[in-house]
């Protein structure tokens, strides 16, 4: 099969993915081969491409937003999953025995397996992932649509839930790239007021498009205070804009796999009031079958950019340099 294959991390490359033809893996126990419809583009491939993400192999095919269909069951999965359509995303598996799996926060494993990162994901002809992580998707829908809810769509699903978000809520929204333009759609759905500060006049524009009551730069103020906020740009001083925004008692839930710092700031004025900053972890797998089932029945549509898998070192500049609005998709 053909995969783009990431051999030396390396910042300042703009072409970190070398295509190669390599086996078709075979399904282990427990997997299943999946035939790779689509995988969408998140921002943490750029940090596992450019090595802010050390490397855990010599070698990675990176992607963990795959849509695929399953080829094959390995021994004891379930053999009646074979022709299905179903979705892999960030969290490939848990031990399922530690203390926090244990009480139920699986997205804070301490043995966890992330799909393109410590094992190979989706930008390639085929997949394996475990059955019991793959995620059921409807057959009604554009495989490149669903890509970008596995990752960028559950993950601010659960940020806005970390936040704390009620029906109602003023939200902030801090950054409005592939994650954010799917959360106020939910946002909306609740019948929240959403607040978006951004950089990017193509941003800006696009949060205005998707129904946001004030549009901002990066680190403007909103003109209320929010009742919670989440930040999606990898900066703290973003961060530090976010909690100035909130009224007392408001939530900003960070979320960013890497974040540059957090600069000083004054506590009386911006955490004081029983504000809080609460990081965002990964998913659960209750997180991605509620967030899909609610996706798919309100019918959320990714805006997307398809690439095909010849021009995936072309799709991750894209997202490097906030070239597309929505999401970048890539398609063998």
């Amino acid at each position: 099969m053909r995969a783009a294959v990431l051999h030396r991390p390396n910042p300042s490359s703009r072409t970190p993915l070398v295509l190669e033809d390599i086996p078709v893996p075979v399904p282990a126990p427990g997997q299943l081969l999946l035939r790779v419809e689509a995988c969408g583009v998140c921002r943490t491939d750029l940090h596992i491409t450019s090595g802010e993400l050390p490397p855990l192999h010599e070698w990675i095919t990176p992607g963990h937003q795959i849509v695929g269909r399953v080829e094959q069951a390995g021994p004891g999965a379930d053999a009646s999953l074979v022709g299905r359509r179903v979705g892999v995303s960030w969290m490939g598996g848990v031990d399922g025995t530690c203390l926090l799996c244990q009480k139920g926060h699986e997205n804070l494993c301490d043995q966890p397996t992330f799909t393109g990162y410590s094992v190979t994901g989706g930008y390639a002809e085929y997949a394996v992932a475990r059955a019991d992580f793959c995620i059921p998707l409807p057959e009604d829908v554009d495989a490149a649509s669903l890509a970008p809810l596995l990752c960028a769509g559950i993950i601010g699903f659960r940020s806005l839930r970390v936040a704390e978000v009620e029906p109602g809520d003023r939200v902030g929204l801090y950054g409005f790239g592939a994650s954010a333009h799917l959360a106020i759609e939910v946002l909306k759905h609740w019948g929240c007021e959403v607040y978006v500060a951004t950089r990017g006049e193509s941003h800006r524009r696009f949060a205005r498009e998707l129904g946001a009551a004030w549009v901002g730069d990066a680190l403007d103020r909103p003109p209320v205070p929010l009742d919670s906020a989440v930040t999606f740009a990898p900066s703290g001083d973003v961060v530090v804009s976010a909690l100035g925004s909130l009224r007392k008692g408001g939530i900003v839930a960070i979320n960013a796999i890497h974040l540059d710092r957090i600069p000083e700031f004054d506590y009386d004025k911006l955490l004081w009031g029983e504000r809080q900053l609460r990081s965002v972890a990964n998913m659960t797998r209750q997180d991605a079958s509620d967030f899909v089932s609610l996706a798919h029945r309100i019918r959320i549509r990714p805006r997307t950019t398809v690439f095909p898998l010849t021009e995936v070192n072309r799709a991750l500049d894209a997202v490097r340099n906030d070239a597309v609005d929505g999401a970048a998709v890539v398609v063998p």
